[in-house]
């Protein structure tokens, strides 16, 4: 009992200490805070709410109170470049890189933010020289980032592909695809400097490095096809339907034009329409509408855009089937200008569109070029806005 009554007297004390250790440690934060000037919580309360040109008046400010501030010089050296002001950036983060007070943390952090200013001012060559100097460092792999960047933008594809393998290779996933579109350009190049063989070895490597290679099998049939082998271009193109069926409106004239060669016309729009009926898309019953119309008639694309339309109820496919049903001489004037407003819609809102940022393009590009990303302007052709 007696030793009960001794812990209840020390309550009382222990009580006593919290009370100072916390008036203590409010003293100090209330002395540092008063320590911080205005402008710094300024600053901060515009970037908070999205006033950039507001916060870097009261940064610089502060910065000219306390020039020995690093933190603050990196900030508003991001600013300046975030608001489109490189050259002001580029003079605050050279100044970190020359000063002789920084230790090698410091200095690579600062030597990485130059990197990032020569970038956005256009200056590649720079540019490339300051990742490279940190392509080993503890920013690797943001320099790695930049420096692929910077490959493309300057078509050095070779090298484009060297650095996205070690991004792979360092974990950086859903980018594997990218190599392969890399090594279709580099064939192009090797086809327009009349490397035929080199072409196929990179056409190969891009087919083997990726799970669905549309574009290296379209340019391998393509390559095929030229030096007069059809039997060898349409084995690649037909390979389209197993890897990635969507594709198929990219190669049905090329896989028509291959049988017609041959002298197997029938054959070809058989397959076509096979595909059609495996894969409905506007855009491949377009293309074998135009083929059945040119080599068997208005009224066998008549039949076969009616088909169509049943599965693929779209303004493409309808345009095709009013202009089959207007082709005789005996159309009314009102199912003709019916087919005249169809086709006049159908012309205007017809277009590819990247599904990454929306930009629309009347020809399908395999980069996009509003966002630069690789495959995301889709194979068919959209028909309204």
């Amino acid at each position: 009992m007696e030793l009960e009554t001794w812990h209840l007297l020390l309550l009382p004390l222990f009580f006593a200490l919290g009370w100072l250790a916390a008036r203590v440690d409010m003293r100090d934060v209330v002395k540092e805070s008063r320590a911080v000037p205005d402008s710094y919580f300024k600053g901060l309360s515009y970037l908070l709410n999205e006033q950039p040109d507001q916060a870097i008046e009261s940064f610089l400010e502060l910065a000219k109170l306390d020039p020995d501030t690093l933190d603050l010089h990196f900030a508003l050296g991001a600013l300046f470049r975030r608001r489109g002001e490189v050259d002001r950036a580029l003079r605050v983060h050279q100044n970190l890189v020359d000063r002789i007070d920084l230790n090698a943390e410091q200095r690579t952090r600062a030597l990485y933010e130059l990197g990032q200013d020569y970038h956005k001012a256009g200056m590649l060559d720079r540019a490339e020289d300051t990742f490279m100097r940190l392509k080993d460092g503890p920013y690797a792999r943001e320099a790695l980032q930049n420096l692929q960047q910077i490959f493309v933008l300057e078509k050095e594809w070779a090298r484009a592909t060297e650095t996205l393998q070690a991004l792979v290779a360092a974990g950086e996933d859903g980018r594997a695809g990218e190599i392969a579109h890399y090594r279709c350009e580099q064939a192009l190049d090797a086809l327009l400097a009349g490397q035929v063989e080199v072409a196929r070895v990179h056409l190969t490597e891009a087919i083997a490095s990726s799970a669905k290679p549309i574009r290296a099998l379209i340019l391998l049939g393509d390559l095929e096809a030229k030096a007069g082998d059809d039997a060898a271009a349409l084995a690649q193109w037909r390979r389209v339907e197993q890897v990635q069926p969507t594709y198929l409106p990219l190669v049905a004239e090329r896989i028509f034009a291959a049988h017609q060669r041959r002298g197997e016309q029938a054959e070809g729009i058989a397959y076509l329409r096979a595909c059609l009926e495996r894969h409905a898309s506007a855009d491949l019953a377009h293309s074998l509408f135009t083929l059945i119309a040119t080599h068997q008639g208005w009224a066998a694309a008549r039949t076969m855009a009616a088909e169509a339309l049943r599965h693929t109820p779209d303004l493409l496919v309808l345009d095709d089937w009013l202009q089959a049903e207007t082709a005789s001489d005996q159309a009314s004037l009102e199912l003709r200008v019916a087919q005249d407003l169809v086709h006049r819609q159908a012309a205007r809102e017809s277009h590819y569109q990247c599904r990454a940022c929306g930009f629309k393009a009347r020809q399908h590009f395999w980069q996009c070029p509003a966002c630069a990303r690789w495959e995301t302007l889709a194979p068919e052709r959209m028909h309204r806005d």
